[in-house]
């Protein structure tokens, strides 16, 4: 195998696929990067067997020369040691030869590093996916719906479920659930199926994974191409192929959690209730800083936390609107801060339906991201 290659393409494709490379692995070889030199280019392919990547490097895009394929073939190279090489090559191009027993030449310049390669047949091969059981989101809409979500996922391994976000599809309509049992976030959306009557899936993707694939996706609002089958998903862009597990196991029903009624609504500013509650947190008491609102029908948010042995705070603001009954609630600061950091909206709602129950907090202008959170008894 011999080809010339931009660097400034080399090094993407390395950094996008090395998302996917574990060094912790007990199969030695998926601690290495795969490339595989072929007439149409060169490809990347990274694996942990949870998530696999591949990136591929077309000969030539809008007329310009990227790949100059000398010999086809393929190796496979330590992918820590391959990535630093790359990053710190001295020139704009970069010359991979493959020679006898797999010993590889890396140049650029004045520079040469040779590397010890191992026989890419070894290398596990990736899902074969039918494709036709398809639907597209733009780029964009998918990396909004992960950001959306995923913090919400259980990072406890007691339920693996709830590590992962509930992906439902069904009359053109994506649903995305994430709860980790204290919290619940929910991203709706319209989505091209290829089979608008038939396609409907119910299906949990990790959330490490999800979050490993919005790193990588460019804001761009190309369609991605989502293939669903009984145990993988592909995310498949124009150069790039991202394969992840799914989690065994049912999704429990969340939609019983959800209130359909409240009896307090209060529209708010998020960055006065976000601010207000990130000072409050600072004396908020337990792990997950505890903080109480009191809503007053003049308009008034109290936000209060009280730590007996450090101090209290207590700080009013001033709402667009309260309807409904007075109400004193408490409630995890951080889960309340994770939820309104995540949504992009100047204004929110809130609606209670007293202070024991889960509450629900919503954007004004759009109705198809929710989040709920539960309260925290305090005595």
């Amino acid at each position: 195998m011999n080809f010339i290659i931009q660097k400034d393409y080399l090094v993407q494709s390395v950094q996008d696929v090395m998302k996917a490379i574990s060094s912790r692995t007990t199969i030695p070889i998926l601690t290495g990067v795969k490339i595989v030199a072929t007439t149409e280019g060169v490809s990347l392919t990274g694996s942990d067997s949870d998530i696999s990547i591949e990136s591929f490097i077309p000969t030539e895009e809008d007329g310009n020369e990227i790949v100059e394929i000398r010999e086809t073939g393929s190796i496979v190279l330590q992918a820590r040691f391959f990535h630093e090489i790359v990053k710190k090559l001295p020139k704009d191009t970069v010359e991979i030869e493959v020679q006898n027993h797999f010993s590889t030449i890396i140049r650029s310049g004045k520079a040469q590093f040779n590397l010890n390669g191992l026989d890419a047949e070894e290398y596990p091969h990736l899902p074969q996916i039918e494709e036709e059981n398809m639907f597209q989101i733009p780029t964009d809409l998918l990396k909004n719906i992960i950001r959306l979500t995923v913090f919400a996922v259980s990072t406890s391994e007691t339920r693996p479920i709830l590590t992962g976000v509930n992906w439902k599809v069904g009359n053109s309509e994506l649903t995305c659930t994430a709860t980790d049992s204290h919290r619940l976030a929910m991203r709706k959306a319209r989505v091209e199926t290829a089979n608008e009557d038939t396609d409907t899936y119910n299906v949990v993707i990790p959330g490490k994974s999800l979050n490993e694939l919005s790193k990588i996706l460019d804001d761009t609002d190309e369609l991605v191409d989502i293939v669903i089958t009984e145990n993988q998903v592909l995310f498949k862009t124009k150069h790039l192929l991202f394969f992840s597990r799914l989690l065994d196991g049912n999704y429990p029903d969340t939609s019983r959690l959800i209130p359909d009624e409240s009896k307090t609504d209060v529209v708010i500013s998020t960055k006065d209730f976000l601010q207000a509650i990130d000072r409050a947190s600072l004396l908020g008491e337990g792990k997950n800083n505890v903080v109480k609102l009191s809503a007053f029908l003049d308009g008034i948010i109290e936000i209060s936390s009280n730590t007996p042995e450090i101090g209290k705070v207590i700080e009013e603001i001033q709402s667009q609107s309260i309807e409904g009954e007075e109400l004193k609630i408490s409630f995890s600061a951080k889960y309340m801060m994770e939820a309104l950091k995540a949504l992009d909206s100047t204004e929110i709602k809130v609606s209670f339906t007293g202070a024991m129950r889960p509450f629900l907090i919503r954007t004004i202008q759009n109705d198809s991201i929710l989040h709920l959170i539960l309260p925290v008894r305090t005595f």
